[in-house]
């Protein structure tokens, strides 16, 4: 494990930025399983998104889920190295199979499972470990939804947040 960079989450542990996939976790159909946020601002008006960097346009953070860490940590840790955020989690939004196929180009051909949480934004760091990567973005429901389109999974979260419409 590689660590670029680290801070505190919510309740004052220090989380590390990871690389590689050496403890990603596979459930028993091979599947890949991710952890993802649906980060809203505290009166649920904007999700933030952010830009994706192996396909063009915008997707919700996310990221594997590692051998050594609770889901939610996982959630965490993805929110803030790909959005530079610190979050609450509010609520476990389900899994969500990825319906689409996967690039023949990818080292990893299984598809994925997606495990989103509903969390409010309590701060964005200006400094965090893919700032030279990403962009971040504040977005409508509206908004939000065009920008998802093409990925039905993240989509799916959207919706299934209490987010306003």
């Amino acid at each position: 494990m590689a660590s670029s960079s680290t801070t505190t989450d919510t309740n004052g542990r220090s989380m590390e930025s990871r690389t590689g996939r050496s403890k990603q976790r596979y459930n028993s159909n091979g599947e890949r399983l991710v952890a993802g946020v649906v980060p809203l601002t505290e009166d649920k008006k904007f999700v933030l998104l952010i830009q994706s960097t192996r396909r063009k346009g915008w997707v919700l953070p996310k990221g594997g889920w590692e051998s050594d860490e609770e889901c939610t940590e996982a959630a965490s840790r993805e929110a803030w190295e790909e959005a530079g955020i610190s979050i609450q989690i509010n609520y476990d939004l389900g899994d969500i199979l990825e319906t689409r196929p996967p690039k023949k180009t990818h080292k990893d051909p299984s598809k994925s499972v997606y495990r989103f949480y509903e969390a409010t934004v309590l701060k964005e760091e200006d400094d965090w470990p893919e700032r030279h990567k990403r962009e971040r973005c504040w977005m409508s429901f509206a908004q939000a939804k065009e920008a998802l389109e093409a990925r039905p999974e993240l989509l799916e979260a959207l919706t299934r947040s209490t987010m306003q419409r």
